[in-house]
């Protein structure tokens, strides 16, 4: 499977948590980009641009990927939920740039001129969804308020399981970027904690920063692994490490954190 190019720095913490997941998403159905280009209504080109964080994905890009890999949307919408609306925050900040409902209009009309030059057709027809913002809006809120610290902080996708109390802790005192923390590892619970976060479903990644990752650093530490620094930042030589651990372990290799690496770590 190629690999991904490096998100753009600037995308913001929510938008970034929704394209790794589409991300992986992808990459565990293993389809091609060409291959969903023939199960959607999306051409190669716009998958390209949506995954690697150069155009913003439309909401039903988000529910055909999920239907052809096989998913239930619902977690998806409401990330995409989550993220439509801190960009939507952001654009009401600055008036003298373009909304997001107007970037993806003026977008949806370039992919259907660029698709018609790319297959040699008309495209399918698609007509312009409505934001559910009152029903899934709600839902979005409830999942932010209950996960949004981590989400927001360390960058993260709750598969399911209760919400953390470690990302409020860490939002409510205030991580500071540059600090080193200390590793304090001992077993609780038959778990190894380091006393930073108690999560087992946070996703890290590049660029993600909090204390999940200060968690996530000491721990592989522990296990022999170290990322050399303590700092609640997910830099290169944070990935290499996970990776070591997760040859080491006979997981997925892709230096992301996610469940399953949580798991080894926490034994």
């Amino acid at each position: 499977m190629p690999r991904w190019n490096e998100l753009p720095a600037e995308l913001p913490s929510s938008e970034r948590q929704l394209l790794v997941h589409l991300r992986r998403l992808k990459d565990h159905s293993g389809l091609s980009l060409a291959a969903l280009s023939t199960r959607t209504s999306y051409s190669r080109s716009s998958w390209e641009r949506y995954l690697n964080g150069k155009k913003p994905v439309p909401r039903k890009a988000v529910e055909e990927l999920a239907q052809v890999c096989g998913t239930e949307p619902t977690r998806l919408v409401v990330l995409y939920e989550v993220a439509e609306r801190a960009r939507t925050e952001e654009a009401a900040g600055r008036p003298d740039q373009p909304t997001r409902e107007q970037d993806r209009d003026d977008q949806e009309q370039d992919e259907q001129q660029q698709e018609e030059q790319e297959q040699g057709q008309e495209p399918p027809r698609a007509g312009r969804t409505v934001p559910l913002k009152w029903t899934l809006g709600a839902v979005a809120l409830a999942v932010a308020v209950s996960f949004g610290g981590g989400l927001l902080v360390a960058g993260a996708w709750d598969d399911g399981a209760p919400a953390e109390k470690a990302g409020a802790v860490a939002a409510g005192t205030g991580y500071l970027r540059g600090r080193t923390y200390a590793c304090d590892v001992r077993r609780k619970g038959g778990e190894l904690r380091a006393g930073h976060s108690d999560t087992n479903e946070m996703l890290l990644d590049i660029n993600s920063t909090g204390f999940d990752v200060v968690e996530a650093q000491c721990l592989l530490r522990e296990k022999g692994f170290s990322p050399g620094a303590f700092d609640g930042l997910y830099d290169e030589r944070t990935k290499g490490a996970a990776k070591k651990f997760q040859g080491a372990r006979h997981l997925v290799v892709d230096g992301i954190i996610g469940p399953d690496t949580w798991r080894e770590l926490r034994r």
